[in-house]
């Protein structure tokens, strides 16, 4: 009797990553609340196995600049920061703007899908044209929201990181990606999900929002002598006994917020322990918590500056494979519009 032979079980095809877009301006050194707020979750979505796509947005630094200052050399220190904080270049793609022309040719199609009006209403947009420091409001800020949807179509990310204040941002990329579809009665672009971030605030060592422009950040790739001074010029208040009281107290709550998240302890915790000693030893041990918590990226930091050839090469790569993924998605953008 003869048995017919079993036929090969063919192996499952195993299911794409989940692609993932973040990204940063190019305006100067990434600091603390950068590295609470995005970079560590980053770090930690990429430990997950995701594809993840990084843009340094140098072109969107020019919406509310006459002038971007230094790009080039801004760019290289964002890779700089990542790297440092754990980025791995073999697991992510790191790439600029200006080096993707594809990406920035998807800008005209996707404008023809939105009206001014709902440019105009788009809170994000108000809100940067209400902090510009231009007077007059220029055409790329206008269109701000529909080019950030260019960044996350490009790669047909499932997934972009975001803060509660930027789901409007996402939510103008998903109708983008829906009329585009509808119109050209297509499912070529994906509406993306937020995943929404529960990052902290951290607020800067004058209890306002932790800017670079306001001179209250610590930079990460600051000395540790540069670290001690910056949080010595910390703004406190006249009530000696410290106590964790971010509505009253906000300078010194946001220092006591600085000692928690980088000792990993609870704030009212940390206030607790200070009580008396007042904002001298308020400040020696958030200065001890900040320099000790971030004594091992920057010595990763300061290994990968000493080969600034590295960083390019990375953001080459990146650019590579970011142009290789915007040149086969404007392919098919222009086959079902016909325009090939």
């Amino acid at each position: 009797m003869h048995h017919r032979p079993t036929p090969p079980t063919a192996a499952a095809t195993p299911a794409p990553r989940p692609r993932v877009l973040a990204g940063d301006r190019p305006t100067g050194p990434l600091h603390l609340g950068h590295y609470f707020g995005t970079l560590q979750n980053r770090v930690r979505l990429q430990h997950t196995g995701v594809d993840l796509f990084l843009v340094i947005a140098d072109y969107q630094v020019l919406t509310d600049r006459d002038v971007a200052e230094r790009p080039a050399e801004h760019a290289e220190n964002l890779v700089l920061d990542y790297l440092a904080a754990g980025i791995d270049p073999e697991r992510a793609t790191v790439f600029t703007h200006s080096a993707v022309p594809a990406l920035n040719q998807l800008l005209l199609p996707f404008l023809s899908l939105v009206s001014v009006a709902e440019l105009s209403r788009n809170p994000t947009v108000k809100d940067e044209i209400a902090h510009s420091r231009q007077a007059a409001v220029s055409g790329l800020m206008f269109s701000y929201p529909v080019h950030q949807a260019a960044d996350i179509l490009f790669c047909k990310a499932d997934l972009v990181p975001v803060g509660q204040d930027q789901i409007p941002h996402l939510e103008l990329t998903r109708t983008i990606a829906r009329r585009f579809n509808d119109r050209y009665r297509t499912d070529l672009l994906p509406q993306p999900e937020p995943l929404l971030s529960a990052a902290p605030l951290l607020l800067g060592t004058d209890g306002t929002k932790m800017s670079k422009s306001r001179g209250n950040a610590v930079p990460l790739g600051a000395t540790e002598d540069e670290t001690a001074r910056l949080i010595r010029a910390a703004t406190t208040d006249a009530d000696r006994h410290i106590t964790y009281d971010p509505a009253r107290r906000p300078g010194v709550s946001a220092l006591v917020d600085l000692a928690a998240h980088c000792s990993g302890r609870d704030p009212h915790a940390v206030a607790e322990q200070i009580g008396p000693g007042g904002a001298a030893r308020l400040k020696a041990t958030v200065t001890e918590a900040v320099n000790e918590h971030l004594r091992p990226l920057r010595t990763r930091r300061a290994e990968l500056a000493a080969d600034r050839g590295h960083l390019r090469a990375v953001l080459a790569a990146g650019n590579r494979r970011a142009n290789a993924v915007a040149d086969a998605t404007l392919a098919e953008v222009r086959a079902v519009m016909g325009s090939v």
